[in-house]
């Protein structure tokens, strides 16, 4: 079996723990990070070095067009939306944040299976490859216990886009290969993905999961408060907060 896997890589622990785990799994694996307008480019300078020292293959691509239809967010356009700080922990992931980029991963799910069917129809086609051989991967790192609150990382949205970017492809309708949609950490909880991430020796001082692109973790957006209650609910130490 030929696996044909693409992994997105956002730069922060959860996206960057799975495409660890996703090396381990596949071969022909290549790490997929967006420049979808957000607020700073940290992250994704962030998601180059992941990969490099992973040697895992990465590729970016230049969505930043996305800002102007995805412009009601704080992480697209934070001159208007302030990033919230200092929320409570109890109280992250009851209601859908403004940090919420309209239909993002909807977005990016539907360009890397786009990238994925070109891959394979190219194998099947052009090379002659046999399509019962061949198997189509995208994965994620939605995590909905210790999370955002935001919609499409629910395990029902994944559920339901799987059938709809099978139904609209090729692969699928005709060759009979479905994009398997995999999100392994979906359920854990952020001290669970610290602790898989020093298992799998992600570079974790590489990563970068603060909403602000400052030289250190601001420490006061959901993103860095959700982070640190894993670690510490981990007993590990955070190498960006020694």
């Amino acid at each position: 079996m030929v696996s044909y896997a693409v992994t997105l890589l956002s730069g922060g622990l959860d996206s960057s723990t799975v495409t660890a785990l996703a090396k381990n799994e596949v071969s022909n694996l290549t790490a997929l990070t967006f420049h979808y307008g957000q607020s700073h480019s940290k992250e994704i300078d962030c998601a180059k070095a992941i990969s490099k020292s992973l040697k895992v293959e990465h590729t970016l691509l230049d969505i930043s067009f996305i800002e102007k239809i995805s412009w009601y967010s704080a992480l697209t356009n934070p001159e208007k939306f302030p990033i919230p700080t200092n929320s409570e922990k109890n109280q992250i992931g009851f209601n859908i944040p403004i940090t919420y980029v309209p239909l993002r991963n909807t977005i990016f799910i539907s360009l890397a299976a786009s990238l994925l069917e070109s891959n394979i129809l190219n194998s099947i086609e052009i090379n002659g490859a046999n399509p019962d051989d061949v198997e189509a991967i995208i994965y994620m790192a939605p995590n909905f216990i210790d999370y955002s609150g935001y919609p499409d990382c629910r395990p029902e949205f994944y559920e339901q886009i799987s059938k709809a970017i099978n139904q609209g492809s090729k692969i699928y309708t005709e060759y009979g290969i479905p994009f398997n949609i995999k999100t392994p950490i979906i359920d854990f909880t952020k001290a669970d993905i610290a602790k898989l991430a020093y298992k799998l020796s992600v570079p974790l001082e590489k990563t970068w999961s603060c909403y602000r692109g400052t030289d250190k973790p601001c420490q006061e957006c959901d993103s860095c408060i959700l982070r640190a209650k894993g670690f510490k609910e981990a007993n590990l130490i955070d190498p960006l907060c020694e």
